[in-house]
């Protein structure tokens, strides 16, 4: 594969923003080897081979999609892929700009490896992140996913997302993927309370973990940047007389020495990896949320549960409804269920909240002890054992947030937490080809559309070359950002935190900073929510005319 070939995107002129730095070096245009093209081929069609078999297996066990299901599936999970492919434009990108400009790895290699890792990191991917990201949908939604609306809701906020990154890609301005979805998730929840808040009482998004989700992708921006510059002032003040090398720009295409190399390529590794472990989930979640709606026997809760696990959870959830409600109450499921939506969607407390979370905890424990297997859910109550489970587990969650659990010992405190997880064993199920088709787009679209964001990370932030100790510094803080963010299931962006932290090194060295870059990403910063929201808002409510 030579250069023109694998990086179609590429050919094109990359709009100008910024003054570039002048470099001798022309890492950047390094050729592709010639093998690559092969062991690429056989990764792609190895990888598109095992998804088509999974698929195809779970398909078969459960009754036949009718031709409208099939295609809608189809289309949706093109869609969702194209948004990891997207993703791969900008986020993955930034992991490799460093080692690039540092000519710490040849750019075609680096590419190559950071792919890998970013495959690596989805594959060992929690769900938390993506199951975070769908409980910022509405919670009616949510259970009616199967819906004309629930369908409507999907597509919009994908194409959104997809049509906005794309746009900021066009023009060079590495934009953030998080800031990308969750505005189009805040935008399809605003129209859905607008449509119908007058007459069926819906919500539109769950504020509480909005403002959450928005502080960790405002905050880690700005720790990215003061961190960097602390821990390179750090590295220079400990190394300046020991290794000089570490503090002047690369010559040519001249290597930095074995140690600074090595040290260059952990960083991107680590943030190639965390990025695939964080940025991935946000397309596993979406696709998950479109397989539960059309295909709910096969994909709405872990048939893989074993049934010691199962008699398990039923226990819990008896013992999580006698801690509750000492007297088992007696509240219908429609009266449970009804009681429970409100409560989510209003966050407002009623003394009916605690007995219906424990009658309907109750009926989860009798169900599941009745089925004695996942696998032996019947299909006309899958889409209910799951949806209680859900609203089990968010009530629970907004009773914790309000402190309506403190009368609890930390004994029983610790039962209620057991069977929060044990439901979250059962319905937060990422199936291993999931990840693997989420792993091939975003590798598909880092090896389009690389180039353009790197130039702009490496080239136009900072008046001077990247130097080694900068690269280190920026790629560092940025693992480590990302890696603890994935730890606390919150999603935070990729992009913001390493150009951030690349300007932290700049501010620190008194390099300077390229002010009409810094302007065209903060102003993207600043819009990407808005128009986000705007996008999804309108197609949402276009979708909504023809189903």
């Amino acid at each position: 594969m030579n250069h023109q070939a694998s990086i179609v995107a590429d050919t094109q002129p990359t709009p100008v923003i910024a003054p570039t730095i002048k470099n001798s070096s022309n890492n950047i245009h390094a050729p592709t080897p010639s093998w690559f093209k092969y062991v690429f081929a056989v990764v792609v069609l190895a990888s598109l081979t095992y998804i088509g078999v999974q698929l195809t297996f779970d398909l078969s066990q459960v009754p036949p999609l009718s031709l409208f299901s099939f295609i809608m599936l189809g289309m949706a999970l093109v869609i969702a892929l194209g948004f990891e492919f997207v993703n791969g434009f900008h986020d993955t990108a930034n992991a490799v700009a460093t080692v690039i400009y540092t000519n710490a790895m040849p750019a075609p290699v680096a590419v190559m490896w950071s792919g890998f890792f970013n495959f690596l990191g989805v594959l060992t991917a929690s769900g938390a992140v993506a199951y975070g990201i769908i409980a910022l949908l509405p919670v009616e939604l949510i259970l009616h996913v199967d819906s004309g609306a629930g369908f409507a809701m999907v597509f919009a906020l994908l194409l959104a997302a997809i049509i906005w990154n794309l746009g900021t890609w066009l023009f060079g301005i590495p934009a953030s993927s998080s800031h990308t979805m969750i505005g189009s998730i805040i935008g399809v929840g605003i129209m859905n309370q607008l449509l119908h808040s007058a007459t069926d009482g819906v919500s539109g998004v769950d504020m509480g973990q909005v403002l959450k989700v928005a502080k960790a992708l405002f905050f880690s921006p700005l720790i990215g940047f003061g961190l960097a510059a602390a821990a390179f002032l750090l590295l220079k003040w400990v190394m300046k007389k020991r290794q000089k090398e570490l503090f002047v720009a690369p010559e040519g295409n001249k290597p930095p020495s074995f140690l600074v190399r090595v040290l260059l390529i952990c960083t991107c590794t680590g943030v190639s990896f965390a990025h695939g472990s964080n940025d991935g989930q946000k397309g596993m979640g979406l696709i998950m949320l479109i397989l539960i709606g059309i295909v709910p026997l096969a994909y709405s809760l872990n048939k893989t549960m074993d049934p010691a696990q199962v008699q398990s959870f039923a226990a819990l959830s008896e013992k999580t409804a006698h801690i509750l409600v000492a007297d088992q109450p007696n509240m219908p499921e429609m009266q449970s269920r009804d009681v429970l939506t409100k409560f989510i969607q209003t966050h407002q407390y009623n003394p009916q909240v605690m007995p219906a979370v424990a009658s309907l905890s109750n009926h989860l424990g009798e169900a599941v002890a009745s089925y004695g297997s996942m696998s032996k859910v019947p299909e006309k109550a899958t889409v209910n054992l799951r949806n209680d489970m859900y609203l089990s587990n968010a009530s629970l969650k907004e009773l914790d947030k309000g402190n309506h659990l403190a009368q609890l010992s930390p004994a029983q405190k610790a039962t209620v937490d057991d069977y929060r997880q044990n439901i979250d064993k059962a319905t937060q199920y990422i199936p291993t080809w999931v990840k693997v088709a989420v792993a091939l787009a975003l590798g598909l679209g880092t090896m389009v559309g690389w180039k353009r964001i790197v130039v702009t990370v490496g080239e136009r932030i900072g008046k001077t070359h990247l130097t080694y100790g900068q690269g280190m510094s920026a790629e560092l803080v940025a693992m480590g950002t990302i890696i603890a963010a994935d730890k606390f299931g919150l999603p935070v962006s990729t992009t913001h935190v390493l150009n951030s932290a690349v300007a932290g090194t700049m501010t620190a060295n008194k390099s300077g900073l390229q002010w009409a870059t810094v302007k065209s990403i903060l102003m993207a910063w600043v819009l990407t929510l808005p128009c986000a929201m705007v996008l999804s808002a309108s197609l949402f409510w276009v979708f909504l005319q023809f189903v």
